[in-house]
């Protein structure tokens, strides 16, 4: 396949002003590769190694986002990442998805193509939200010290550090019935303080680059989170989708009353051609979940 560009120039359109203070990350996993262990020592970040891919955690916990006055938790939709995984020899390929206020947009754009990088896509996730936020999807390719290093004066550009917020406390239990969402979805999710988050992967789908595989946790899936009450819910997320299935999937979301916030492309030069949409709702959590269910019913038919 032709070597294919990710961007992440925008934000998710829940957060907004500065990147977030990261307490000392947890020690690596003892299975991580020792250079994956030390790209999160280097940008000092959190992050996970699973499915022979580092993702590396880019949270904007440093801001407080509202959508037409709501208040919206980070885990909704305004935790950006990038993610590192093997390629022939010895180079890696990096993708990933930054979340950026307005005024970070070009100067991150600017310290990444200076680096490098590729931008493949700068977009919105949100309408209404306050402040405005961008995605902004980044490509590289290099040894894992190499893109750690290239990675970081971009990182730096995105706002002062703040201090993660801190647990939820016994009392502030998810008032979600998390299992008849993933019911309904008919996918497991994982809770993260307010948000319950399921994601999909397209394993119907076979896309490589430079002999890695590109998979759910290299950013070719669908997903959809959950945040406030069985009675009162929002919904936002992302639908990966061949050409095909774009209006199928239009006409789904609609016909359930979910608003459609962008198509796009997250990729640049792939093989299937893979389209992006980011969708948001608010409702029942029993009826924003049948809506989800709906598009997701549409990926992978035959045409």
């Amino acid at each position: 396949m032709r070597r294919m560009s990710w961007v992440m120039l925008a934000g998710l359109g829940l957060a907004a002003t500065g990147v977030a203070v990261h307490a000392q990350p947890a020690p690596p996993q003892a299975d991580m590769p020792a250079d994956y262990a030390a790209v999160l020592s280097t940008l000092g970040r959190g992050g996970d190694f699973k499915q022979g891919v580092l993702k590396v955690n880019l949270p904007r916990t440093d801001l407080s986002v509202t959508i037409r006055d709501r208040k919206v938790p980070t885990a909704l939709g305004f935790g950006g990442w990038v993610a590192l995984t093997k390629a022939e020899g010895a180079h890696e390929v990096l993708m990933g998805d930054l979340v950026l206020t307005e005024a970070e947009v070009n100067p991150v754009m600017s310290a990444l193509l200076e680096q490098g990088f590729d931008v493949t896509a700068l977009h919105n996730h949100f309408f209404w939200e306050q402040p405005r936020i961008f995605y902004m999807h980044v490509h590289g390719m290099g040894t894992a010290a190499e893109l750690a290093t290239r990675l970081k004066p971009a990182l730096e550009r995105m706002g002062k550090p703040a201090p993660p917020p801190a647990a939820p406390s016994p009392a502030s239990a998810p008032t979600l019935n998390d299992a008849a969402l993933s019911a309904t979805i008919g996918a497991p999710g994982e809770r993260s303080g307010a948000v319950y988050k399921i994601t999909i992967g397209r394993s119907d789908l076979t896309m490589t680059e430079h002999g890695a595989a590109i998979n759910a946790r290299m950013g070719l899936n669908t997903w959809a989170a959950f945040t406030g009450t069985d009675a009162d819910a929002m919904v936002a997320g992302d639908v990966a989708m061949l050409e095909r299935e774009v209006t199928p999937v239009l006409k789904a979301l609609r016909a359930n009353d979910i608003e459609v916030v962008a198509i796009h492309h997250h990729m640049i030069g792939e093989t299937p051609n893979v389209i992006f949409l980011h969708y948001f709702g608010t409702g029942p959590a029993a009826t924003l979940a049948k809506g989800v269910r709906a598009a997701v019913d549409v990926l992978g038919k035959k045409p």
